[in-house]
């Protein structure tokens, strides 16, 4: 038990209708970055939330350095040297990034807050690390990516040796996740042990010691990183072999359904603008994707196409209607399907029902109206129908508070939601966040499949191996300009990478 730097043993976690967590044993070494792999719901993020304090087990022990401790809290588990960064983010918003850092940590001299020392370290921090942030910003008003980079530093500034990484690399550019593994690997190297919760096959490949698969709440096993393949590793996970590869037929494009001529929309956080005199259009029938490093206009020019933010410039059409200056509902109405890049703020609301969040944008219709008030009884039946065929995890069905849910869980329940609405535009950002790649090979199939029904995908990923493979034309930004249009076919990492870094530009017109 000595050799372990961190022992859970035989763990149990009940939930309404659910066991999350049944007779799970994970051990951790010292120096060791320990992989943790499962389907959405598989009970990765209970466990780690129980080893981090926030919640109690029915059953089972923990043990630090061999001797038997009991995490009551988040306190306790900082006393015992355990971080955690979360998935969800547990930031307030309208504090700076710097006082969301030292929240709870501060650092004070005769009862005064001693902010100046505590800026010094977050600054040196950041630079050590390359997290790079804008310390004086609020929360609000930062990228989510941004908004990771916080959460990361927030655990680095209280010294932890034992490093609890929930999907860490979610929302980071494929140049800020192999910084990150590479600043995981120096945590190693200075013997700090990491538990790392991903659905990303390569970087498990790439930096995990062990990993312990999970499937349904129960482990599968725990296997050493260099005997296994990403292909067994996914059969594990999901139970059955994985397509990891994207099958699809050569686009077939259409009329113009969604026409940008001169957007412009200004940023929130410095004076310039955060899109530049944006054109292009997107057709009927194929897959355009916005890609680029994170934090360079993709998120205000999305705001600024389904109407979250004010453009000051720019005409906007889609299905031949000026949507330009309306409502974030007519712009739905006029055929825009948006799933969003924050499933919290923009895409949920976490307080309602699954139920309730499947129909939030369609419980107008008809089929949901018994004389004015809602057809619970017909509402119930579209969501079963849903949550079958996207295969939605939750614990009681369709009245499960959808805040209980897993992240991956609810980014599937919005991807049911907006892909059923069969509209014309779907504007898809960063759809499979969050997602195992049992769920990631359903949602790509899924978004080919609606391309190849004759609708116009507009699609902003941050991974680069989902924009060449799913994309069939790609539109580079950097700071808030497209500075070049690339086939996919054509094109490598290599030199996509090249454009999204500035330091190549196409300066032809952009279709």
């Amino acid at each position: 038990m000595a050799d372990y730097v961190i022992e859970m043993n035989h763990i149990r976690k009940e939930f309404p209708g659910i066991v999350a967590n049944d007779d799970i044993t994970l051990q951790l070494k010292k120096g060791e970055i320990h992989a943790l792999l499962g389907e959405n719901g598989a009970g990765k993020s209970t466990l780690m939330s129980v080893l981090f304090g926030l919640y109690q087990p029915e059953k089972g022990t923990i043990y630090k350095d061999g001797k038997e401790v009991k995490i009551n809290n988040p306190n306790d588990a900082t006393a015992l040297g355990i971080g955690m960064v979360h998935q969800h983010f547990k930031l307030i918003e309208v504090f700076t990034v710097l006082d969301n850092i030292i929240l709870g940590a501060e650092t004070t001299k005769m009862g005064f807050l001693q902010k100046k020392e505590a800026r010094k370290r977050v600054l040196e921090l950041s630079e050590k690390y390359g997290l790079k942030v804008d310390i004086d910003a609020k929360v609000e008003d930062i990228t989510v990516g941004m908004q990771q980079r916080v959460e990361i530093l927030k655990m680095l500034y209280r010294d932890n040796e034992i490093l609890i990484f929930d999907e860490p690399t979610a929302v980071l550019t494929p140049q800020e996740i192999d910084e990150l593994m590479q600043t995981m690997r120096g945590f190693a190297r200075e013997g700090k042990s990491i538990l790392f919760i991903t659905h990303k096959l390569n970087e498990i490949m790439a930096v995990s010691d062990r990993v312990t698969v999970l499937h349904k709440g129960r482990c599968i096993g725990t296997v050493n990183t260099k005997d296994v393949t990403k292909q067994e590793l996914s059969t594990m996970m999901v139970g059955r072999p994985v397509q990891l590869e994207i099958e699809k037929t050569k686009a077939k494009p259409g009329e113009v359904i969604l026409s940008v001529e001169g957007l412009t929309v200004p940023s929130k956080i410095h004076k310039n603008d955060a899109v530049k005199n944006v054109s292009f259009n997107v057709r009927r029938g194929e897959i355009v994707c916005i890609a680029g490093i994170d934090g360079n206009g993709q998120t205000e020019l999305v705001q600024g196409l389904t109407g979250l933010e004010k453009a000051t410039a720019g005409h906007i059409e889609l299905c031949g209607k000026d949507i330009s200056g309306v409502s974030i509902r007519k712009r739905s109405l006029a055929g825009m399907s948006h799933i969003p890049e924050d499933r919290h703020k923009h895409g949920l609301v976490l307080g309602y029902t699954l139920e309730q969040n499947l129909v939030l944008q369609n419980f107008r219709e008809k089929r949901f109206q018994n004389h004015g008030f809602i057809n619970f009884n017909a509402v119930r039946k579209y969501a079963d129908k849903l949550i079958e065929e996207y295969d939605i995890r939750s614990g009681q069905g369709s009245v499960t508070v959808t805040r209980s849910m897993s992240g991956g869980n609810q980014q599937k329940a919005i991807i049911a939601r907006e892909l059923d609405r069969d509209e014309p535009l779907i504007v898809a950002v960063q759809p499979t966040r969050g997602l195992d790649v049992g769920a990631i090979e359903h949602i790509h199939g899924q978004l080919v499949a609606e391309r190849d029904r004759n609708k116009g995908i507009l699609l902003v990923s941050l991974e680069l191996d989902e924009v060449l493979s799913l994309s069939d034309r790609i539109l580079v930004m950097y700071e808030g300009e497209i500075v070049g249009e690339l086939d996919p076919d054509n094109t490598d990492a290599n030199e996509l990478g090249l454009y999204m870094s500035g330091a190549k530009r196409d300066d032809r017109e952009v279709e």
